[in-house]
């Protein structure tokens, strides 16, 4: 956990777009995520969250709003050699502590590790319970009809 004192996670900025597009095109290559092409990421800046260390991009993550109580974090990604190291978990902390700002009461995500969000309190539940998330991305994900990830809710 050493290199977890020297990330600093941060807001995205415009000139981040790259580098999140690249970490998410890793996870997308072992079919782990859907690419995050460096446009979108520009479109959805505001909405990202980096993990910095030693000035590198070595982390993204990203919160998507579905109404004033619900949102979802997405796009957890570390770059490989800095996995295992708190990164990710401090990503989702910070994205946790700007939805509990915005008065989220219930965040989701979908994974293929629930063990890492199970250590960080989710709890697994049925995709059909957010049907919001079926409608906005998942009519467009080439997995749609065989999904392997694992929804889980945390409640605030």
């Amino acid at each position: 956990m050493a290199q977890a004192e020297t990330v600093i996670v941060r807001y995205a900025r415009l000139a981040d777009a790259g580098a999140i597009a690249a970490i998410t095109a890793e996870y997308a290559r072992e079919g782990i995520m859907l690419e995050r092409s460096a446009e979108n990421v520009i479109e959805n800046i505001r909405n990202f969250f980096v993990a910095e260390h030693e000035g590198r991009i070595i982390g993204c993550c990203a919160v998507a709003f579905y109404n004033t109580r619900l949102a979802e974090i997405r796009s957890v990604a570390v770059l490989a050699r800095h996995k295992r190291k708190g990164t990710g978990r401090l990503l989702v902390k910070k994205a946790e502590e700007i939805l509990r700002e915005e008065g989220v009461a219930e965040v989701f995500v979908l994974t293929l590790n629930p063990g890492f969000f199970g250590s960080l309190g989710y709890t697994e539940i049925k995709k059909e319970y957010f049907p919001q998330k079926i409608w906005r991305d998942c009519t467009h994900c080439p997995k749609l009809m065989a999904c392997d990830e694992i929804a889980m809710v945390k409640k605030f």
